[in-house]
């Protein structure tokens, strides 16, 4: 499950610094005014390191409202409208608490975040709210708000002027889930053109995280647009179903048995489904495997025993190897029979095998350990680390690093 970056949030969405209503009397209305003057003044200052070319850059907020608000140093202030938010607790920021102010409104501001995106909530007497004035996104197994702090300098995730892909949504029956199973499937700009076939990337999300989380958080379609559009990667659809799931009897683990079920729906679903409804390449070096957290599990498993299937894999801070709860000393022979006693095997049938994880991640001190293991042992792996903890800036940035790599 992907570690959750929490910041606050405002509990009601309100565009606007102040109401006025037309029963008030003069002199409200001309102090309204002037704090509403000085409320500006302070947001443009605010905002000026969310500005590009005049433009503010905070997707997340809804409708463009003034908050929240990112300042200079990556705090955040929160804006609500209650009777009393005194005892409302901010996600992650224990120290953070509302204020009131004398509009009515009550005010947070949380301590410097990190840069990337911040799933986010707050707690009102035991209930967790999302915050209206925020977007909405799958994330920790419900919906919830967030918060994205731009990173200075990276823009490879943005939305340029290039030409751009369309992303289906659609679902597909499985027989091993007994249920259709939600799916997205991202195709380049030229895919309406023509009958070429294309290349596909198998790409899955994390725990607690569904189908739309490499598109609305990982900005997946816009990393491959930029970087098709350089001619820095090759053209390729991406597919993205829900890996989120269970068989009764048959739980979820970072093992061969455990990855099963979803190796099953893999294979005798997705693919074919895939194959059938989309212009797609259909041999073992035009298909690729990757996922993020959990879905590097399964991608590890999935794909090192299906060679056959796919050319290339991308493993994005899994657990596999260590540094979490629910996984003891990695032994990757043990782990997968073969792996290295046969590394010769692996090295000939993939073209990439690709590792990452972040630098504060608590998997990266066993991660690295599995790596050099690996690698001493013959097992050719491409290696990266990126800034950050178990957060979608690390996965974007493993992305964009490892589609650069497949398809050659």
């Amino acid at each position: 499950m992907g570690q959750v970056k929490l910041s606050g949030g405002s509990y009601v969405n309100n565009n606007r610094s102040y109401e006025f209503h037309l029963n008030n009397r003069l002199n409200n209305m001309k102090k309204s005014i002037f704090l509403t003057a000085l409320a500006m003044a302070i947001g443009a200052a605010a905002f000026a390191q969310g500005k590009t070319d005049g433009k503010y850059i905070i997707p997340t907020t809804n409708n463009n409202g003034d908050y929240p608000r990112i300042l200079e140093d990556n705090s955040v202030l929160l804006r609500v409208r209650a009777n009393d938010a005194s005892n409302w607790k901010v996600s992650l920021d224990a120290d953070c608490k509302f204020t009131k102010q004398e509009d009515g409104t009550w005010i947070a501001k949380t301590k410097p975040l990190v840069e990337g995106f911040h799933y986010y909530w707050f707690n009102i007497n035991g209930l967790d709210v999302a915050d209206p004035a925020s977007k909405s996104y799958y994330g920790c197994g419900r919906m919830t708000s967030a918060i994205d702090i731009p990173e200075k300098n990276c823009t490879f995730y943005d939305r340029k002027d290039v030409a751009h892909g369309k992303v289906v949504q659609t679902e597909l029956f499985s027989s091993v889930r007994n249920k259709h199973v939600g799916m997205w499937v991202y195709t380049p700009a030229s895919y309406g053109e023509g009958t070429k076939e294309y290349p596909v990337l198998y790409l899955q999300h994390g725990g607690g995280e569904d189908e739309t989380g490499w598109i609305n958080q990982g900005k997946a379609n816009y990393i491959l647009d930029n970087l098709i559009s350089e001619g820095k990667a090759k053209e390729m659809i991406i597919v993205m179903v829900n890996g989120t799931f269970s068989v009764p009897g048959r739980p979820f683990s970072y093992s061969v048995e455990g990855i099963k079920p979803f190796e099953e729906d893999l294979i005798k679903n997705v693919i074919p489904f895939v194959e059938k409804n989309f212009r797609v390449k259909k041999d073992r070096k035009s298909r690729a495997l990757a996922g993020l957290s959990m879905g590097g599990g399964e991608t590890f498993f999935a794909g090192l025993q299906h060679t056959e299937l796919f050319s290339s894999l991308g493993v994005f801070s899994t657990g596999v190897f260590g540094g979490i709860r629910e996984s003891g000393a990695f032994d990757a022979e043990k782990a997968l029979p073969g792996l290295i006693s046969n590394a010769k095997k692996y090295n000939d049938e993939l073209d990439v095998f690709y590792i990452s994880v972040g630098t504060e991640d608590n998997r990266i001190t066993s991660t690295k350990k599995a790596v050099e293991d690996m690698k001493s042992k013959g097992l050719n792996i491409v290696f990266n680390t990126f800034p950050g903890d178990h957060e979608w800036q690390v996965w974007r940035k493993s992305l964009h690093d490892f589609v650069q790599k497949i398809f050659k």
